[in-house]
C-alpha cells in the first residue's frame, strides 16, 4: 500500500506562481537539490546602450515561445485540435489506480487532468500525475484549472533536467512536445533516470518524416524541431536501452468540416490526409533496474 504522498522520503514543494516575483529558480526532490536555469526575462528599466542581450538558451527560446502560446489562448487549442489521439494513445497505457504517471510537457494540463481521473485512490494506494512544462506561464494555467484535483501537482522545468528523483514515475506520456526538446539524447537520458523499473513509456507525435503531410507547418514554427523518422525514433529508445520499444500508428478521427479555415496545411484535403495517416506513438519499458542517485547537485 503506498502512502499518500507524491515521493518516498519528501515530498517536493511545489512551485508557487502566485506571484511575479516569487518563481524559484530551485526545487528540493529527495536529497537532491536542482536548479533550473529557466529564470524568466524581464524587461529592464534602462536599456545599456552598446551593451547587447545575452543569447538565450535553447530552453529560455522554448519558454519564451510557449509563454506567448499561453497567452493566446494556444492550451485550449492543443486540447481540441489533440483530444482524439491522446485519448486513444491513453486507453493503451492501461493505467491503474494507485500510480504514480509523468505528464512530460503538460502545456494547460489538459491531458494530465485526464491521467489523474484515472489514477486515483485504488486498492494500489493514491495515484499522483506531475505535470512538467518548460513554460512557467501554461504552468500557471495548468494549476488554475487543476484546484479540484488533490493528486497532480505541476512544477516548471526543462526535459533536459526533469526535476524529479530517481526511479519514481510508474507510466510516462508526452504529447506533442517531443520533436521540440533541443537535445533529444539528454531528454530520454532524464526519463530513463525518473523512470520506475519497468516503467513504461508514451511518446505521441504528429511531426515525424513518415507522414509528409505534418512537414507543411515546419517552417511555420517559431522555434528549431527535430525531424525525425519512425524507424530513427526506434533506433533512438533503443540507444538509451529501453525495451520492447514499438511505433503504431494513431489515426485521428474527428471530422474536418468543409468551412474549416486551415494555416498549417496547404488544403482541407491535405489536412484529411494528415489525419488518417496519424500521429507516431512511440512506446518503450525500462529494464528492471534501479537508476542510481547522482549524489551531486544538477544544474
Amino acid at each position: 500500500m503506498r502512502r499518500k504522498t507524491v515521493a518516498h522520503r519528501q515530498q517536493p514543494r511545489p512551485f508557487d506562481f502566485a506571484q511575479d516575483d516569487a518563481r524559484p529558480s530551485c526545487y528540493f526532490a529527495s536529497s537532491v537539490v536542482i536548479e533550473l536555469n529557466l529564470k524568466p526575462r524581464r524587461t529592464p528599466r534602462f536599456a545599456k546602450v552598446g551593451m547587447p542581450d545575452k543569447p538565450q538558451t535553447p530552453d529560455q527560446k522554448l519558454q519564451h515561445e510557449f509563454n506567448r502560446w499561453a497567452a493566446d489562448g494556444e492550451g485550449e487549442k492543443m486540447e481540441r485540435h489533440h483530444l482524439d489521439i491522446t485519448e486513444k494513445t491513453i486507453r493503451l497505457m492501461n493505467l491503474r489506480p494507485g500510480e504514480r504517471v509523468l505528464d512530460l510537457g503538460c502545456g494547460s494540463g489538459w491531458a494530465t487532468r485526464l491521467l489523474a481521473r484515472l489514477v486515483g485512490e485504488g486498492p494500489e494506494g493514491f495515484g499522483q500525475v506531475v505535470g512538467v512544462d518548460v513554460s512557467d506561464e501554461m504552468v500557471r494555467q495548468a494549476r488554475a484549472a487543476s484546484k479540484d484535483f488533490d493528486n497532480i501537482l505541476y512544477v516548471w522545468g526543462s526535459a533536459q533536467q526533469i526535476p524529479w528523483e530517481e526511479n519514481f514515475f510508474d507510466k510516462v506520456l508526452s504529447v506533442e512536445s517531443f520533436y521540440y526538446y533541443p537535445d533529444q539524447d539528454r531528454a530520454l537520458m532524464e526519463l530513463f533516470r525518473v523512470m520506475a523499473p519497468r516503467g513504461r513509456l508514451f511518446i505521441l507525435i504528429n511531426l515525424y518524416r513518415d507522414n509528409q503531410y505534418s512537414l507543411q507547418w515546419v517552417d511555420k514554427l517559431k522555434v528549431p524541431v527535430h525531424v525525425r523518422s519512425e524507424a530513427e525514433y526506434v533506433d533512438l529508445l533503443k540507444k538509451h536501452a529501453f525495451e520492447n520499444v514499438e511505433a503504431r500508428r494513431i489515426p485521428d478521427d474527428t471530422p474536418t468540416p468543409d468551412g474549416y479555415k486551415t494555416k498549417s496545411f496547404n488544403s482541407l484535403e491535405d489536412l484529411r490526409a494528415f489525419k488518417r495517416m496519424g500521429a507516431l506513438l512511440l512506446m518503450a519499458t525500462k529494464p528492471d533496474l534501479r537508476t542510481p542517485a547522482p549524489g551531486y547537485t544538477i544544474y
